[in-house]
């Protein structure tokens, strides 16, 4: 796809599958709906993917509502360990992350391990100390954490707790987009699992499981149960369906199905073709949701919710 302005820009993005508690839903909506229209701003501007997913998922990290940058729940020790990967589906060049501290927004060094390094991947220590080099600012490890997740943890540290609850918390957050070169990207970030052992990594940072971007077929970033989407390699899985001629829809659905029979995992996706087809997808209760396409933005979380307004109305009602 050469030539400006040959694809129209679409994308999609997602503030994490699981259960959203009522006095939460309202910040999610918003969340996610104004992580859209950042990314599509930059998109409609003829800016490209990559960009586009990263500033989408930045505005997340920042915003408390997800558990991803500020607002990212708490390990065992009660600090925030986190994961995130970037894509660029022109290259199939990927940044990734895994078990960093002390940094606002996790996304931004992933795109830098993937544009600065020859490596894909760096974790813990040696993320931060590259972090160091690139100069990107160090914050205190509280000024991440706020109180909810302060209150979730010390709730899980107690004898009576249910681990098995706290897994069905809204997980991760993610974007994926198509700009008007006909490139596509994928970016996604999280806090991980509540009382996680310290340095568990899950599928946020790992090719084909948190996130994958090829232009050949689209792009798709995950949500859920990480662990499950590691076993079936669940970004990657739906692009094979895609391959094989589904639509994102149906390859979402038959992916999430296949997690969900075969290693009783459960979570949500969201997809956008080479061809500009997008579809969110979730086997959670809930899953919040935003995409902006054709100067449309749709939102929605339960199944079935999908609220429908114009760009220009949504940036006046702001």
């Amino acid at each position: 796809m050469s030539g400006f302005g040959s694809m129209k820009p679409v994308i999609v993005v997602h503030g994490g599958a699981g259960r959203i508690f009522k006095d939460r839903e309202e910040g999610a909506r918003s969340g996610v709906t104004r992580a859209a229209m950042k990314g599509y701003s930059i998109l409609k501007q003829g800016g490209n993917a990559l960009d586009a997913v990263e500033e989408a998922v930045t505005s997340m990290e920042d915003d408390p509502h997800f558990n991803a940058g500020c607002g990212s729940v708490l390990n065992e020790k009660g600090e925030v360990e986190m994961d995130a990967i970037i894509m660029d589906g022109k290259s199939l060049a990927s940044g990734a992350v895994s078990a960093v501290k002390c940094i606002a927004n996790p996304i931004k060094l992933a795109r830098l391990v993937m544009e600065k390094t020859e490596h894909m991947l760096l974790t813990d220590h040696g993320a931060n100390l590259f972090a160091k080099a690139m100069g990107v600012p160090e914050i205190p490890g509280e000024k991440l954490i706020t109180e909810r997740s302060r209150e979730r943890w010390s709730k899980n540290l107690e004898p009576d707790s249910n681990p098995q609850e706290f897994k069905k918390d809204p997980g991760t957050v993610g974007a994926v987009a198509i700009d008007n070169e006909g490139n596509v990207a994928c970016a996604t970030s999280t806090g991980g699992l509540t009382n996680k052992l310290v340095g568990r990594v899950g599928d946020s940072a790992c090719i084909g499981s948190g996130g994958y971007a090829d232009n050949h077929v689209g792009a798709i970033s995950t949500t859920g149960h990480g662990e499950s989407m590691m076993k079936v390699v669940l970004a990657r899985l739906i692009l094979y369906h895609m391959e094989q001629g589904m639509s994102p829809m149906e390859a979402a659905d038959t992916a999430l199905n296949y997690m969900k029979t075969r290693v009783g995992g459960l979570g949500g996706v969201i997809v956008v073709s080479n061809s500009g087809d997008w579809a969110a997808r979730f086997s959670t209760k809930q899953m919040s949701w935003a995409t902006v396409k054709d100067d449309q933005l749709q939102y929605g979380i339960y199944t079935g919710e999908i609220h429908t307004s114009s760009v220009a109305e949504a940036l006046e009602s702001k």
